[in-house]
Protein backbone atom coordinates (compact mmCIF):
# COMPACT_ATOMS: atom_id res chain seq x y z
CA UNK A 1 0.00 0.00 0.00
CA UNK A 2 1.96 2.76 -1.20
CA UNK A 3 0.35 5.14 1.56
CA UNK A 4 2.02 2.89 4.42
CA UNK A 5 5.33 3.02 2.45
CA UNK A 6 5.92 6.86 3.02
CA UNK A 7 4.78 6.22 6.71
CA UNK A 8 7.25 4.02 7.39
CA UNK A 9 9.64 4.17 10.41
CA UNK A 10 13.35 5.36 9.19
CA UNK A 11 14.65 1.80 9.94
CA UNK A 12 12.05 0.44 7.39
CA UNK A 13 12.24 2.65 4.90
CA UNK A 14 15.78 1.97 4.24
CA UNK A 15 15.38 -1.45 2.91
CA UNK A 16 11.95 -0.83 1.47
CA UNK A 17 13.25 2.32 -0.87
CA UNK A 18 16.13 -0.06 -1.84
CA UNK A 19 13.32 -2.52 -2.75
CA UNK A 20 11.18 0.07 -4.49
CA UNK A 21 14.63 0.96 -6.66
CA UNK A 22 15.38 -2.41 -7.89
CA UNK A 23 11.95 -3.51 -8.47
CA UNK A 24 11.56 0.48 -10.64
CA UNK A 25 14.92 -0.44 -12.13
CA UNK A 26 13.97 -3.81 -13.46
CA UNK A 27 10.42 -1.93 -14.85
CA UNK A 28 12.68 0.43 -16.69
CA UNK A 29 14.82 -2.22 -18.46
CA UNK A 30 11.95 -4.38 -19.36
CA UNK A 31 9.45 -1.92 -20.72
CA UNK A 32 9.24 1.75 -22.30
CA UNK A 33 8.78 3.16 -18.57
CA UNK A 34 10.20 6.17 -17.35
CA UNK A 35 10.17 6.90 -13.28
CA UNK A 36 10.41 10.15 -11.49
CA UNK A 37 11.92 10.20 -8.11
CA UNK A 38 10.36 9.36 -5.18
CA UNK A 39 7.53 7.33 -6.60
CA UNK A 40 5.92 3.79 -5.46
CA UNK A 41 4.97 1.02 -7.79
CA UNK A 42 3.43 -1.78 -6.06
CA UNK A 43 4.40 -4.76 -7.89
CA UNK A 44 1.49 -6.26 -8.15
CA UNK A 45 0.53 -3.87 -10.84
CA UNK A 46 0.78 -5.18 -14.15
CA UNK A 47 2.51 -2.21 -16.78
CA UNK A 48 2.77 -2.86 -20.28
CA UNK A 49 5.29 -0.25 -22.98
CA UNK A 50 6.26 -2.04 -25.93
CA UNK A 51 8.26 0.43 -27.84
CA UNK A 52 5.89 3.66 -28.72
CA UNK A 53 3.37 3.43 -26.47
CA UNK A 54 5.82 5.01 -23.62
CA UNK A 55 4.11 5.17 -19.53
CA UNK A 56 6.08 8.17 -18.12
CA UNK A 57 5.64 8.38 -14.40
CA UNK A 58 6.19 11.84 -12.97
CA UNK A 59 8.35 12.94 -9.46
CA UNK A 60 6.03 11.05 -5.93
CA UNK A 61 3.65 9.61 -7.68
CA UNK A 62 2.00 6.32 -7.59
CA UNK A 63 0.37 3.04 -8.34
CA UNK A 64 -1.31 0.61 -5.85
CA UNK A 65 -1.59 -2.93 -6.48
CA UNK A 66 -3.86 -4.73 -9.57
CA UNK A 67 -3.07 -1.27 -11.85
CA UNK A 68 -3.16 -2.29 -15.06
CA UNK A 69 -1.37 0.20 -17.43
CA UNK A 70 -0.92 0.32 -20.84
CA UNK A 71 0.64 3.23 -22.53
CA UNK A 72 0.96 5.36 -24.05
CA UNK A 73 0.35 7.12 -20.68
CA UNK A 74 1.91 10.11 -18.91
CA UNK A 75 1.47 10.76 -15.06
CA UNK A 76 2.45 14.00 -13.35
CA UNK A 77 3.68 14.56 -10.31
CA UNK A 78 2.22 13.67 -7.21
CA UNK A 79 -0.68 11.59 -9.24
CA UNK A 80 -2.58 8.76 -7.48
CA UNK A 81 -3.69 5.59 -8.76
CA UNK A 82 -5.68 3.61 -6.26
CA UNK A 83 -5.69 0.00 -6.28
CA UNK A 84 -7.73 -2.04 -9.34
CA UNK A 85 -7.49 1.03 -11.58
CA UNK A 86 -6.86 -0.01 -15.28
CA UNK A 87 -5.62 2.18 -18.32
CA UNK A 88 -5.40 2.01 -21.69
CA UNK A 89 -3.94 4.84 -23.57
CA UNK A 90 -4.91 3.20 -27.18
CA UNK A 91 -2.79 4.99 -29.67
CA UNK A 92 -3.31 8.69 -28.77
CA UNK A 93 -2.40 8.28 -25.44
CA UNK A 94 -3.90 8.84 -21.63
CA UNK A 95 -2.11 11.99 -20.41
CA UNK A 96 -3.11 12.90 -16.07
CA UNK A 97 -2.23 15.78 -14.99
CA UNK A 98 -0.07 16.95 -11.95
CA UNK A 99 -1.77 16.15 -8.07
CA UNK A 100 -4.71 13.81 -9.87
CA UNK A 101 -6.11 11.45 -7.51
CA UNK A 102 -8.22 8.07 -9.33
CA UNK A 103 -9.82 6.11 -6.55
CA UNK A 104 -9.90 1.99 -6.39
CA UNK A 105 -11.38 0.24 -10.22
CA UNK A 106 -11.57 3.68 -12.27
CA UNK A 107 -10.95 2.87 -16.07
CA UNK A 108 -9.69 4.90 -18.69
CA UNK A 109 -10.12 3.38 -22.75
CA UNK A 110 -8.50 5.59 -25.25
CA UNK A 111 -9.84 3.83 -28.31
CA UNK A 112 -13.01 2.66 -28.68
CA UNK A 113 -14.38 -0.23 -31.40
CA UNK A 114 -16.35 0.40 -34.53
CA UNK A 115 -20.02 -0.66 -34.42
CA UNK A 116 -21.45 -1.01 -38.24
CA UNK A 117 -23.63 -3.60 -38.15
CA UNK A 118 -22.13 -4.73 -41.90
CA UNK A 119 -19.21 -6.44 -39.88
CA UNK A 120 -18.83 -8.02 -36.36
CA UNK A 121 -17.05 -6.05 -33.79
CA UNK A 122 -13.79 -7.59 -34.02
CA UNK A 123 -13.52 -6.32 -37.56
CA UNK A 124 -14.42 -2.97 -36.55
CA UNK A 125 -11.33 -0.60 -37.43
CA UNK A 126 -10.36 0.66 -33.79
CA UNK A 127 -10.16 4.73 -33.45
CA UNK A 128 -7.81 6.44 -30.62
CA UNK A 129 -8.62 10.26 -29.86
CA UNK A 130 -6.89 10.00 -26.36
CA UNK A 131 -8.15 11.16 -23.01
CA UNK A 132 -6.86 14.29 -20.82
CA UNK A 133 -7.17 14.98 -17.24
CA UNK A 134 -6.61 18.33 -15.79
CA UNK A 135 -4.60 19.41 -12.63
CA UNK A 136 -6.00 18.50 -9.23
CA UNK A 137 -8.76 16.16 -10.30
CA UNK A 138 -9.98 13.46 -8.66
CA UNK A 139 -11.95 10.66 -9.85
CA UNK A 140 -14.31 8.88 -7.24
CA UNK A 141 -14.50 4.82 -7.04
CA UNK A 142 -15.29 3.38 -10.08
CA UNK A 143 -15.19 6.07 -12.62
CA UNK A 144 -15.06 5.56 -16.77
CA UNK A 145 -13.71 7.89 -19.12
CA UNK A 146 -14.06 6.73 -22.54
CA UNK A 147 -11.82 7.90 -25.19
CA UNK A 148 -12.03 11.53 -26.30
CA UNK A 149 -12.61 13.14 -23.07
CA UNK A 150 -10.99 16.02 -21.22
CA UNK A 151 -11.25 16.83 -17.65
CA UNK A 152 -10.41 20.36 -17.24
CA UNK A 153 -8.39 21.44 -13.99
CA UNK A 154 -9.62 21.00 -10.85
CA UNK A 155 -13.03 19.18 -11.46
CA UNK A 156 -14.37 16.18 -9.70
CA UNK A 157 -16.44 13.08 -10.89
CA UNK A 158 -18.73 11.61 -7.94
CA UNK A 159 -17.97 7.48 -7.91
CA UNK A 160 -19.70 5.09 -10.37
CA UNK A 161 -20.04 7.64 -12.96
CA UNK A 162 -19.26 7.38 -16.68
CA UNK A 163 -17.47 10.82 -18.38
CA UNK A 164 -18.84 10.94 -21.75
CA UNK A 165 -17.75 14.65 -23.01
CA UNK A 166 -15.69 17.49 -21.96
CA UNK A 167 -15.62 18.60 -18.37
CA UNK A 168 -15.22 22.37 -17.64
CA UNK A 169 -12.73 23.38 -15.09
CA UNK A 170 -13.74 22.87 -10.81
CA UNK A 171 -17.00 21.41 -12.10
CA UNK A 172 -18.38 18.36 -10.15
CA UNK A 173 -20.29 15.69 -11.97
CA UNK A 174 -22.25 12.70 -11.37
CA UNK A 175 -24.16 9.84 -12.91
CA UNK A 176 -23.87 7.53 -16.07
CA UNK A 177 -23.66 9.79 -18.52
CA UNK A 178 -22.20 12.17 -16.06
CA UNK A 179 -23.43 15.39 -15.75
CA UNK A 180 -22.92 18.69 -13.75
CA UNK A 181 -24.43 18.76 -9.93
CA UNK A 182 -21.78 21.40 -8.39
CA UNK A 183 -18.81 23.57 -8.45
CA UNK A 184 -15.72 23.02 -6.71
CA UNK A 185 -15.31 26.79 -5.89
CA UNK A 186 -18.56 26.65 -4.57
CA UNK A 187 -17.55 24.56 -1.56
CA UNK A 188 -16.22 26.82 1.16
Amino acid sequence: MPWLYWRLKPKHREWAQAWQQEYQDYLQSMESVQIGKDCFISPDAQLFAEPNRDIIIGDGSFIAADCVLHGPITLGKQVALNHHCTLDGGRKGIHISNNARLAAYCHLYAFNHGMKIDSTIHEQAVTSSGIYIGEDVWLGANVGVVDGVKIDDFAVIGMDSTVTRHVEAYAIMAGSPAKKIGDRRDKK
